[in-house]
């Protein structure tokens, strides 16, 4: 009998092990950056650029950094404040070409605006913006809104103003009454159901994730769910782009804010593409972090929006700025073209089993069987 004990204990063992793994994933510091705000990028290198403490900063996917933009004429803004950045891809628009790999960081100080720092690390006044304070910026990537530079922020009258800016530096308001909004946008693609094209804000005094088109209309996305409230709220977004989920990872800055809840760490954070596999997470998909704690959702929109939980448990983290999703698998083949089939019916991610829930009933199942296998040969065994 005693050998079945040790059996038994062992198999339970191993499934307490696998029901521990499923908690959920977790996010994993990369890289040190004193004062970190933002992250944006890739380049056309491959790296990221890493803003923190009023300085800039190249990294690998590694997490490896080197100065950049501090030498004379380079960057040095903003020590403290939140100076978010967005990296030009080298769009087309309307009227001219954004160089690609330039840097658009918002200015925080008079003049109020948005200040370039080109490939070379020079820096140069981009924009000047009749506004009192800015809190988000983003590319128009799908051309909604003609690839111009979308830019949010506060009024002297207290209002809120959208802002897009081509890239001759010339500016028009396309929305003079937002709601509140603060944080890391991102643009919706193509695929993002009723809200394609549209850009993504938070607003983490509410909650809720916000629409706004390029005619001037606000729409709620969806109410996220999360914990709510100031540094406390949905604060950093992102879109899972193709290939992502083959090979990829998600980076985020964690800001040091020592005092509260959520005191960060001044760090690099990230979370693998299996991760997101792991827990129901699609390309296409919007991800969204709360600014205390870094609990992470994704939503999914087609003809309704739904919310599909990925980092369920609050940590000490403090997100500041966007999420950047970097794809690191080759691309695929391109397929041979086969006739068409009849479209499969879509399940909620939320009703598919992961991996790990599965292989945890099947041994469940397993150590039952065993156990009834081996008692059953044990009372065989004794003496009559």
């Amino acid at each position: 009998m005693r050998a079945v004990a040790g059996l038994l204990a062992a198999l339970f063992a191993l499934v307490f092990a696998i029901q521990a793994s499923a908690a959920g994933p977790a996010w994993q510091p990369i890289a040190h950056v004193p004062g970190v705000v933002d992250i944006g990028g890739p380049r056309s290198d491959g790296k990221l650029v890493v803003a923190g403490a009023g300085k800039l900063y190249l990294m690998d996917l590694s997490g490896a950094l080197t100065p950049f933009a501090q030498g004379p004429g380079g960057y040095s803004d903003d020590k403290g404040a939140e100076a978010y950045l967005a990296v030009s891809p080298g769009l087309a628009g309307d009227t001219c070409t954004w160089t690609v790999d330039d840097v658009f960081i918002l200015r925080l100080h008079a003049p109020i605006g948005i200040t370039k720092v080109d490939a070379s690390g020079k820096k140069s006044n981009f924009a000047s913006i009749s506004l009192k304070s800015l809190d988000g910026l983003a590319f128009d990537t799908t051309g909604l809104f003609g690839h111009r530079l979308l830019v949010a922020g506060v009024t002297n009258g207290g209002t809120r103003d959208l802002v897009e800016i081509d890239c001759t530096g010339k500016q028009r308001i396309i929305n003079g009454a937002l709601p509140g909004n603060e944080g890391g946008f991102a643009m919706a693609p193509k695929s993002f159901g009723a809200f394609a094209g549209m850009l993504i804000a938070p607003d983490e005094l509410s909650g809720k994730l916000l629409a706004f088109g390029a005619d001037g209309t606000t729409q709620t996305l969806i109410d996220s769910g999360l914990p709510k409230g100031p540094d406390v709220g949905v604060e950093s977004l992102g879109f899972v782009p193709a290939g992502f989920l083959r090979g990829g990872t998600v980076f985020f800055a964690d800001r040091a804010t020592p005092g509260g809840a959520h005191p960060g760490s001044d760090s690099v954070l990230t979370l693998h593409a299996s991760d997101l596999a792991a827990a129901g997470v699609q390309e296409g998909d919007l991800l969204a972090v709360t600014e205390g704690g870094g609990q992470l959702i994704a939503v999914r929109c087609a003809a309704s929006c739904q919310v599909i939980q990925v980092v369920t448990t609050a940590t000490k983290a403090h997100a500041e700025g966007h999420l950047v999703l970097v794809t690191t698998a080759p691309p695929l083949p391109t397929p041979s073209p086969t006739p068409p089939s009849a479209s499969p019916v879509p399940v909620a991610a939320t009703e598919v089993p992961s991996s790990i829930a599965v292989a945890s009933l099947v041994i469940a199942v397993a150590v039952a069987a065993a156990a009834v296998v081996l008692i059953v040969l044990d009372v065989r065994r004794r003496p009559r």
